[in-house]
């Protein structure tokens, strides 16, 4: 039986798949911009992403590391300190962060593609903050007849 003629089309798209499976979401990218710069903290990584919970932050950054994108380096100290940097492979997306970036500039230059920035999200509010938080008010009885 002969076999079937390679298709340039199928393996360029797996190709794309492929990257985007690793760098796809929405912060794994603005994570590997900001480390472009070089060694970064974690609580600087905070700092730039003010967006981005801290768990997601933690949840994408482990999964970077994972995919030998990000190198975590923990110093034995007290309070621990946690630093991150592009790996090799990961410093070999810099030309498409690069690119990514520009045309993340054009559109706001352009009328055919909307400008539209990530929304930002509202803090998360944990089981303290709602315990903190005021009753609403009962509104939908009558009051009371002997009031």
């Amino acid at each position: 039986m002969p076999s079937a003629a390679p298709n340039p089309e199928a393996e360029r798209r797996c190709a794309v798949e492929v990257t985007v499976s690793v760098i796809g979401g929405k912060w794994k990218p603005i994570i590997l911009f900001h480390l472009m710069g070089g060694t970064l903290r974690f609580g600087e990584l905070r700092r730039r992403l003010r967006q981005v919970g801290e768990r997601v932050l933690t949840r994408q950054l482990r999964e970077l590391e994972a995919d030998r994108l990000v190198v975590r380096h923990v110093f034995a100290e007290v309070p621990p300190r946690v630093e991150y940097r592009l790996s090799e492979a990961g410093r070999s997306l810099v030309p498409v962060l690069e690119t990514m970036s520009r045309w993340g500039g054009e559109p706001c230059r352009r009328s055919d593609v909307s400008c539209r920035p990530a929304r930002p999200t509202a803090a998360p509010q944990g089981w303290r903050a709602a315990r903190r938080a005021p009753a609403p008010a009962d509104t939908s009885r009558a009051p009371h007849p002997h009031a």
